[in-house]
């Protein structure tokens, strides 16, 4: 296979090894690492997001890591603009782009294209923002699934920000959110894309989970959470999905153990890996799926 005029996607689940393959990849090609990670591009969060250490970065060439303050916000559609400047970049210099992390909606707007909704006046979004915040987000899914059908089992129910997306665009444009996801075209050709994803084996990963947790917490999570803290956001802010966020706080505030702690931050994650799977499942039909033992050996090929 040539890999010179390829574009080179690695998914998988949270604790699966993406970031380590992606570096024995780019050896291997001459690549350099592209991030795919809607939480590792914020500089606050290096710990908790698993942002590859220093180490790593040093032996080959990573962009869009820790650029990006939590402060602003920051879509998919800035990701998408940076990702394409990256990746000619990286083409001029005869090199390959090897873009990795486990953000699906990342990896869609790429090979697919980013869809183009109407500007939705701001009147209405505070609108829709002021309904959320009084009836909650569990009843405001509800009401949301009940408008537009197609919105069951592609949006999490606790996602708070892509409902009132999905909300607004409804609301405005009397279409669901994912009728306009089948208009748009990616500026890629579909043969240009290598699609690998880790078939990571779920006993296996369970394992893996827990000892990051746990490293998690020796490099320093719980001061990171702290300094998050004083940056004083709004508690519905979708950072504070990051898992660890929450756990942490309540340990720091006494309400749970360091067990307790660090066993929620594990429950958390295998859930989130779950996800993760069950949505590549919907959307990835055509990922080539790999165990880390299968991939390496398919690594050695080039």
């Amino acid at each position: 296979m040539d890999l010179k005029s390829k574009i080179i996607l690695i998914s998988g689940p949270t604790a699966s090894g993406k970031s380590k393959l992606a570096i024995d990849f780019a050896k291997k090609i001459n690549g350099e690492i592209i991030n795919a990670d809607s939480m590792q591009v914020y500089k606050e969060l290096k710990i908790l997001t698993a942002r590859p250490i220093k180490e790593n970065i040093n032996k080959i060439k990573h962009h869009l890591y820790g650029f990006q303050s939590v402060k602003n916000e920051f879509s998919t559609g800035q990701w998408l603009e940076l990702v394409k400047k990256k990746i000619k970049e990286i083409r001029n210099k005869n090199k390959i782009p090897i873009l990795v992390g486990g953000t699906g909606l990342y990896f869609k707007a790429l090979t697919d294209g980013l869809v183009k909704i109407p500007k939705i006046p701001n009147k209405i979004r505070n609108k829709i923002r002021n309904i959320q915040t009084k009836i909650g987000q569990k009843k405001f899914y509800l009401r949301l699934v009940k408008k537009d059908k197609f919105i069951k089992n592609k949006i999490d129910p606790t996602d708070v920000q892509r409902s009132l997306r999905a909300y607004e665009v409804i609301y405005f444009t009397k279409k669901s959110i994912f009728e306009w996801y089948k208009k748009t075209k990616s500026q890629y050709k579909k043969d240009e894309f290598l699609k690998i994803y880790i078939d990571y084996p779920k006993e296996l990963l369970v394992n893996k989970i827990s000892k990051r947790v746990d490293q998690m917490i020796k490099d320093g999570a719980v001061k990171e959470v702290k300094n998050f803290e004083k940056l004083n956001l709004k508690k519905d802010n979708n950072l504070y999905k990051v898992i660890g966020i929450r756990e942490i706080k309540d340990f720091i505030d006494k309400k749970t153990s360091l067990r307790e702690m660090k066993l929620n931050i594990v429950i958390k994650t295998r859930q989130y890996a779950k996800r993760q799977r069950t949505w590549s499942r919907g959307q990835m039909n055509d990922w080539q799926k790999f165990d880390p033992k299968e991939l390496l050996k398919f690594i050695k090929k080039f």
